[in-house]
């Protein structure tokens, strides 16, 4: 959490999912739901098989599982779910939740700031493991683990910012796969202490990336807070990129491009 950080707040509501209408051609997709997740999952039409949603929908649960029981297993359950603190790493926690507390201790912010992003790679490289995927986009939430062999370009949305859905963040393939993921202070239910309308962070996997965005995210109070947060940042070797949006102004560094997208895309 930087200094000066005010309270912490959620977003504005967001429209249910309607990013999703945007995600293009390149990939055949579904979705899965299961208690409080909802998962859209693209992969290269010829990678497709039948039995991916059953396989994907098992994986699901199996992250869930995997954080429920930690967390209740615990003295208190509280403590990992609701702190906003890193936590020690425990070598006897389950995979998805020892990526969620490694992550908060690279970034310095609670395992649950890594959810999303840890449960996207879980289900992505389980469908990998069994279907071998040519190319594979999880998104959970506006956090999405990638795997994909051609340069690939993903909608920037930043709620009211007159920059949002008019850019795209391009990642080339030596980069797959990889996470990257998004935070806000003003869009969406996701806890923040800053008002950023767009933190997004790219780190190989994809906890790392969730956990960071909402750590950048937190930073940024003012758009004159981009470019401290950018040189924090900087200091991170896992962050391979990062964008902020706040209004009218953004920030970017490392490995991706920016393009703007046509019109009408949105």
């Amino acid at each position: 959490m930087s200094k000066g950080a005010g309270r912490p707040h959620r977003g504005a509501p967001v429209r249910e999912r309607f990013y999703r209408d945007t995600m293009g051609k390149r990939f055949r997709s579904w979705t899965i739901q299961y208690k409080e997740s909802d998962l859209w999952i693209g992969v290269s039409p010829e990678s497709w098989s039948p039995g991916m949603e059953g396989t994907a929908i098992a994986a699901l649960m199996d992250a869930r599982k995997q954080i429920e029981g930690y967390g209740r297993s615990r003295k208190s359950a509280a403590n990992f779910f609701e702190t906003l603190a890193p936590m020690d790493d425990d070598l006897s926690a389950p995979p998805v939740v020892r990526a969620m507390l490694q992550a908060g201790l690279k970034a310095g912010v609670g395992p649950m700031a890594a959810v999303a992003g840890a449960i996207a790679e879980h289900v992505g490289r389980a469908l990998i493991s069994a279907f071998g995927c040519k190319e594979i986009i999880v998104e959970n939430g506006g956090d999405l683990w990638l795997a994909f062999s051609s340069p690939l370009e993903i909608a920037v949305f930043a709620g009211n910012s007159p920059l949002s859905g008019v850019l795209g963040i391009e990642i080339q393939p030596e980069l797959s796969p990889c996470g990257l993921c998004t935070s806000s202070g003003t869009v969406g239910p996701s806890l923040s202490f800053g008002y950023a309308d767009a933190a997004v962070i790219l780190c190989r996997d994809a906890a790392t990336a969730d956990a960071w965005a909402t750590a950048a995210g937190n930073m940024v109070q003012t758009a004159d807070d981009i470019e401290p947060a950018l040189a924090s940042l900087r200091k991170a070797s896992e962050v391979l990129g990062a964008l902020i949006v706040v209004g009218d102004r953004m920030g970017m560094q490392g490995c991706f491009r920016l393009k703007p997208l046509p019109k009408g895309h949105n």
